[in-house]
């Protein structure tokens, strides 16, 4: 059953226990395909993302980060941000990993609406990754996002419940605090 926008984005949560439960290709590129539809600056699409499902390249990546939940998810996308093709304002900021932010926030919220769960992982060795994946100097691992069906619940904390209030994170007609 589709959710309204608002109710998908409040129920997405991280994941960090995956079901022994495999998914399928076709639904892996359900979801990256709301990636490759998603916005960027001036239609660069400075993305590449790597799927990973098998043995012993999923262990590798693995060990890229320090927590063992992650052997739990039965796919690992790598997602990588292609700095030769992303665009950069005057002053010289690239927006590749603003465009890849966007990319990967629709992989997390296509996959919640398709029952499937993700957790952004940021706090990783990019380079030990850079070096398993063989990836070339101008393409980066920006995040590992582990993708399966949930073995765990949302995380009611208040953390993840407590929302600053509109008036906190809007200024109407110039910037006021």
């Amino acid at each position: 059953m589709m959710m309204d926008f608002i109710s998908l984005a409040r129920n997405r949560y991280s994941c960090r226990s995956y079901l022994d439960k495999k998914v399928t290709k076709e639904l892996i590129e359900k979801v990256i395909e709301a990636a490759r539809i998603a916005p960027s600056a001036t239609n660069a699409q400075p993305w590449r993302f790597v799927v990973i499902t098998q043995l012993p390249l999923k262990d590798n990546i693995i060990s890229c980060f320090s927590r063992t939940w992650l052997k739990t998810a039965p796919v690992i996308i790598v997602a990588c941000g292609d700095h030769s093709l992303s665009w950069r304002r005057s002053d010289g900021k690239d927006h590749c990993d603003i465009d890849l932010a966007i990319a990967i926030d629709h992989i997390t919220l296509a996959a919640s609406d398709n029952g499937l769960a993700t957790c952004w992982i940021c706090k990783f060795d990019a380079m030990k990754c850079s070096e398993i994946l063989k990836l070339p100097s101008h393409i980066s691992p920006v995040a590992i996002i582990p993708l399966g069906y949930p073995a765990d619940e949302p995380n009611d904390s208040e953390r993840h419940l407590k929302r600053k209030p509109l008036n906190e994170i809007v200024s109407w007609e110039g910037f006021y605090s």
